[in-house]
């Protein structure tokens, strides 16, 4: 069930000088929240920035009731979130859209590109109950793109690869060695990031005939499908990204037919 709440600004931590993570306490004991759900959040006091701004949810703390969101400064919305102080108040709709589905298989590669590794931290801790073998691969311009890999080591191997091989392995994420092995025994492969990224994990999961979600990143200015902004066209026809996903199989895309 849908919540709008006011939530309180408990904690700033930023992993370099355009990204943090901030986490909030909720007023009420949290509903279940599942790997791939995110929420809208409202930035009233931000000049210039009306409507709501779509976050994965990156953490969930029981003990705490708080949730967490990963952050890249990009506009005058986020550079607003970075600047908040304890005890600050932020309203939230939460938690909207469906979540990743679980694996028929005890091995799962993860792709994601920039912030795309944020739905990655609360999907990890849920397939590591079910004993789940994970594999992480991440990619990014440079070394400073590529954060928090000890937090992800926790529940399995951790690749990566930068554009200018300050970190990893050089060149894109979809040219890492670990793509070209023959064949790749994953059960399935989930990914979040940028749009080319995404297509092209997907082709590689569709020529080694593995299952594949993604997590899209359209704009979303209401989370609830009134405003038709995040539609994405599908091979049953156009659907909101903020209600039917944000989490689609790649064979319901028509981009992967």
């Amino acid at each position: 069930m849908k919540r709008i709440e006011d939530f309180t600004v408990i904690g700033h931590h930023w992993l370099n000088y355009e990204n943090f993570l901030i986490e909030l306490e909720a007023p009420e004991e949290l509903p279940d929240i599942r790997a791939g759900n995110f929420a809208e959040v409202l930035l009233k006091n931000s000049p210039g920035t009306f409507l709501r701004r779509p976050f994965s949810i990156f953490e969930v703390d029981k003990e705490k009731n708080s949730l967490t969101f990963y952050i890249k400064v990009i506009g005058k919305g986020t550079r607003y979130l970075g600047k908040l102080r304890k005890g600050e108040k932020l309203n939230i709709i939460y938690p909207l859209g469906n979540a990743f589905s679980n694996p028929y298989h005890d091995k799962v590669l993860m792709v994601g590109g920039g912030s795309g590794i944020a739905p990655f931290v609360l999907l990890g801790r849920q397939l590591r109950e079910k004993g789940i073998r994970m594999t992480f691969l991440f990619g990014g311009r440079e070394k400073d793109n590529i954060l928090m890999t000890e937090r992800f080591e926790e529940f399995g191997k951790v690749f990566v690869t930068t554009e200018d091989g300050s970190v990893g392995e050089k060149g894109l994420v979809t040219q890492h060695s670990i793509l070209a092995k023959r064949p790749l025994e994953y059960g399935m492969i989930y990914t979040c990031g940028p749009d080319p990224m995404m297509k092209a994990i997907a082709h590689i999961a569709k020529q080694h005939q593995i299952p594949c979600e993604v997590s899209l990143e359209n704009t979303m200015a209401c989370g609830i499908g009134a405003c038709l902004c995040c539609i994405v066209e599908t091979n049953t026809g156009n659907k909101c990204v903020c209600t039917d996903g944000p989490v689609f199989n790649v064979n319901d895309l028509t981009w992967q037919t």
